[in-house]
């Protein structure tokens, strides 16, 4: 744990700097800012389900504020919370952000009631008391008792400026951001310190693999001081089963409900008829649990089966594969406060909005590599001051949630590539890059009276009667290429009347130019 520790800050800063510096140049087109803008949303809103799963079904327990270490503090208002997450966000001292952040404390104090003229004299206060007495069964014994009517003083929380131990991340995380875009606006003036800020990321990646390597050695001893710990296990057994159903519903809801939804209300297309294109990719996330290794395949699966414009995948998936990670968002964000519940800690408002903000930057920040999860993990409990040895406690049951969420991850990448090809698909038209797919197209008119017939490869011209202006573009663009050919070339001689007539029963045409070929 103490290893993992050590790795957050240059994992935070190295990999948020050199990713959305690489991005920027990329993100000046439409087909950028509109993909980076929909990663951002859907990761936001895989953890707004995830804090309300959590909050509704409860696994870790009800926390009875009066058994807790901590029911003596003062409750920190919704203001006070909102204030520290604003000024957190932007430390005034770097240096001190990577080991404190700021937080208000309130100090109690007692209020006494205002002494009267005559007591102001004699400098003694007055205490009401109810003096009775009660007799025993035998009336012989007479048991005089007193009861003090003082009322008590008044207690109030004054607030001072203060600080509490552990790593500002949200500053961090907000000034290496900033960083980033600003070095990829710079150019070839910022080149030196993005080659060192990847570097740097390349190196701390190869720890973490290192340290995840001796993982299984210090889970064996991390787990046995924990079971020693509780005063009963099977209770915590319990609490972990209701913490895997808590993050299956979660993935279930998020994957396969509100990602479709979406896909279909802005494409108007079958998401089912979509997934079931790469539902190869999700077997392969299944089995491997690593979104990264899964990308070969995504890239088949849309480009064969879902007929998504090679150039559009080129961009948009390894993008999401780097930044678009909703089941580990999700994650992350139900085991924070599960260990908040485990461990009796209420979070107020302030924290419940750290840990969105906080979940949301490490999703991006994780490395599409097996149990990365666990390793962002430490940055969002460390952001809102939850004990990060608790993560011992969701190890036995990671290595199964861990291949549902990578499912997640590599279903909202290809989705969001099947959107953003519906989006832009004008903007590749008119950039003339290349002849989109026929089979991404509508026409405006029936194919059948454009072209009559196939004939090694090429088709006849329209008959006279059709405008020009109802000919769809793509199909416009084959016709000249075809003409451009025809000119070149010797004229053929007619088909036969066998031949013809054989071809009025056909029912569809297929052209193949190119390597493309598309059945209409």
């Amino acid at each position: 744990m103490r290893m993992l520790k050590m790795l957050i800050l240059p994992l935070v800063v190295s990999s948020l700097m050199s990713g959305l510096a690489a991005l920027d140049a990329k993100c000046s087109s439409r087909l950028g800012l509109i993909t980076i803008s929909y990663y951002l949303w859907t990761t936001f809103v895989a953890v707004v389900v995830g804090i309300v799963m959590v909050s509704i079904i409860h696994p870790g327990g009800a926390a009875q504020k009066e058994d807790s270490e901590d029911s003596g503090k003062a409750i920190m208002s919704s203001a006070d919370a909102l204030l520290d997450l604003i000024r957190n966000m932007f430390p005034s001292n770097l240096v001190q952000a990577t080991f404190q952040q700021y937080r208000t404390k309130s100090t109690p104090i007692m209020k006494t009631p205002k002494p009267t003229v005559s007591q102001g004299l004699t400098g003694t206060t007055t205490r009401r008391a109810l003096i009775y007495g009660i007799q025993d069964d035998n009336g012989t014994d007479v048991q005089n008792f007193s009861l003090d009517l003082t009322p008590p003083p008044d207690v109030i929380f004054r607030t001072s400026p203060g600080t509490s131990e552990g790593m500002n991340v949200l500053g961090i995380v907000i000034f290496s951001a900033t960083m980033g875009i600003m070095l990829g606006r710079m150019g070839p003036n910022g080149t030196a310190l993005v080659n060192f800020c990847q570097s740097l990321n390349e190196a701390v990646l190869k720890i973490v693999a290192i340290v995840i390597w001796y993982f299984p050695f210090g889970i064996v001893f991390l787990v046995a001081g924990k079971i020693l710990e509780m005063s009963d296990p099977s209770a915590m057994g319990k609490k972990l089963g209701f913490y895997a159903v808590t993050v299956v519903m979660g993935l279930v809801l998020h994957g396969l409900f509100i990602l479709p939804s979406m896909y279909f209300f802005i494409t108007k297309k079958s998401p089912i008829v979509y997934i079931r294109g790469i539902l190869q990719a999700l077997l392969i996330a299944l089995a491997t649990s690593s979104s990264s290794a899964t990308l070969p395949i995504t890239f088949k699966c849309l480009l064969e089966n879902n007929h998504i414009d090679r150039r559009i995948i080129r961009f948009v998936l390894p993008v999401g594969a780097t930044i678009n990670m909703d089941g580990t968002a999700l994650y992350e964000a139900v085991a924070a406060i599960f260990i908040a519940q485990v461990n009796n800690y209420e979070l107020d408002f302030g924290q419940i909005i750290t840990i969105s903000i906080t979940a949301t930057a490490a999703s991006i920040g994780a490395a599409g590599i097996p149990q990365a999860g666990l390793v962002t993990m430490v940055i969002v409990l460390t952001s809102v001051g939850l004990p990060t040895d608790d993560i011992t406690l969701i190890i036995a049951v990671d290595w199964a949630l861990d291949r549902f969420r990578t499912m997640v991850n590599v279903m909202g990448d290809a989705l969001a590539t099947g959107i953003m090809a519906h989006i832009c698909r004008k903007d590749f038209v008119k950039e003339g890059e290349g002849v989109p797919l026929i089979c991404e197209t509508k026409p405006m008119i029936n194919i059948q009276q454009i072209m009559a017939y196939q004939n090694n490869g090429g088709f006849q011209p329209p008959p006279p009667d059709i405008k020009a202006d109802n000919i769809p573009p793509d199909v416009r663009r084959l016709m000249q290429l075809e003409e451009g050919l025809r000119s070149s070339e010797k004229k053929r001689p007619p088909a036969s009347h066998k031949r013809a007539d054989k071809d009025k029963h056909k029912d569809h045409c297929s052209i193949d130019m190119n390597g493309l070929e598309t059945n209409v």
